[in-house]
């Protein structure tokens, strides 16, 4: 097989599409929500609500399996992600909006369950997480393409918001196509589960998985938003901050990867929540807009240990689980995501403060949680109770 056309390559090209159109919609979100759809708090909460919809029934990318290969679902998501970015600046009104963001996260959901589920099957085990770290980073150089494409084309060459966007979407739909027709289609390894699957002795993992969609919410949401509403950051300087953020995480994500293969999954998750308790407590009281921008640059590199989440269910998990699970755990991800953001919504306009302390507390959940992974996950080996090793080996489906 020509080297240039193994799986991982595939999955390197995807993982550096995805972040074109997200990065151009995520930039210019904020500011073209309040300038051109007169957004407040109560109405970005509700789209980001919104958006999270079809993370939430992400688990419908596993019955798509049914019909078609899980590779042609990632491209064909990937497509989809293109189209709405691409689409959302042709309509600045507030359904307008609300639509676009909808098909836009269709699109992104569905490729990122599904290049989930791939990259535990393609990646070994002993490599998995440095590899998972590689993806992030070339995610994070394509995701300075696109927020230097931002500011170069809205604060030097003053080019409407809505091109932007459709140069944005057009890209990535061109590298999905790309892609479609340079790589085979690549044999499955063990074949998937094409039904729903709950498991008992993943429950741990589920937990996880739901704390972190929960406490996410508040950092993707409001800590933008809070850049362009109370320090009134422009287009360009949010685009700059995203552009020293997806440096940092170019450069260190890698390292973070293979700092988690060498520390393990307990002591990497342990250090994410930790530092995530603190920085979610400075962003309640903070006033000086640089240090915002340092916590935010921090929050997101604390994030790239969320690998180990998925390097501890690969060691514990069924090979034919990692697809069926893998949407199982977007929609777990996704439930207090559907209802937080526009509860949140409503908080933010009584007490922005409170909004980042309840982050601090489900990271402390989180923590707790963190504390229950084995220093050396497998199956049969999954949680561990004060430092006694118990496990729930069945293999029953609890739901299908």
């Amino acid at each position: 097989m020509n080297k240039l056309k193994r799986p991982e390559m595939l999955l390197f090209l995807m993982a550096a599409a995805m972040p074109i159109s997200f990065g151009v919609w995520q930039a210019l979100l904020n500011n073209f929500a309040i300038e051109h759809a007169a957004f407040g708090g109560v109405e970005i909460g509700i789209l980001q609500s919104l958006r999270e919809i079809p993370g939430f029934l992400a688990f419908g990318a596993v019955l798509l399996l049914l019909y078609f290969r899980e590779q042609t679902v990632a491209l064909t998501s990937l497509l989809l992600m293109g189209l709405g970015t691409a689409l959302t600046g042709f309509f600045p009104t507030e359904i307008g909006l609300y639509c676009t963001t909808v098909l836009m996260s269709l699109g992104f959901h569905y490729y990122e369950t599904i290049n989930q589920s791939l990259s535990l099957q393609w990646f070994e085990k002993e490599h998995a997480a440095h590899k998972m770290g590689k993806m992030v980073a070339i995610g994070s150089f394509t995701g300075l393409v696109a927020f230097g494409l931002v500011w170069l084309t809205i604060d030097i060459l003053k080019i409407d918001m809505k091109l932007v966007y459709l140069l944005g979407g057009s890209i990535t739909m061109a590298i999905a196509v790309f892609c479609w027709m340079a790589f085979p289609h690549f044999p499955e390894k063990v074949e998937q589960h094409k039904k729903l699957i709950l498991r008992k002795r993943y429950w741990l993992y589920y937990a996880l998985t739901f704390m972190g969609g929960a406490r996410r919410q508040i950092f993707v949401v409001f800590a933008g938003f809070m850049m362009v509403e109370k320090f009134g950051f422009s287009a360009g300087e949010v685009s700059i901050m995203f552009l020293a953020n997806g440096f940092l995480n170019m450069v260190f994500a890698p390292k973070i990867g293979k700092l988690i293969g060498i520390w393990g999954e307990r002591r990497a998750l342990t250090v994410e929540y930790i530092g995530l308790i603190i920085v979610f407590g400075a962003y309640a009281f903070v006033s000086d807009p640089w240090v915002a921008v340092a916590l935010y640059i921090l929050d997101h590199l604390l994030f790239s240990m969320a690998i180990a989440q998925k390097t501890y269910f690969q060691k514990i998990a069924n090979p034919k689980d990692m697809a069926p699970t893998a949407g199982i755990a977007f929609s777990i991800n996704h439930i207090a995501a559907v209802v937080l953001p526009a509860a949140y919504g409503l908080l933010w306009m009584i007490s922005p403060a409170a909004v980042f302390l309840t982050g601090a507390a489900m990271a402390c959940v989180s923590l707790v949680l963190a504390r229950l992974v084995p220093a050396s996950p497998e199956a049969g080996n999954e949680v561990v109770w004060f430092r006694k090793v118990t496990s729930t080996p069945s293999e029953n489906n609890v739901a299908t």
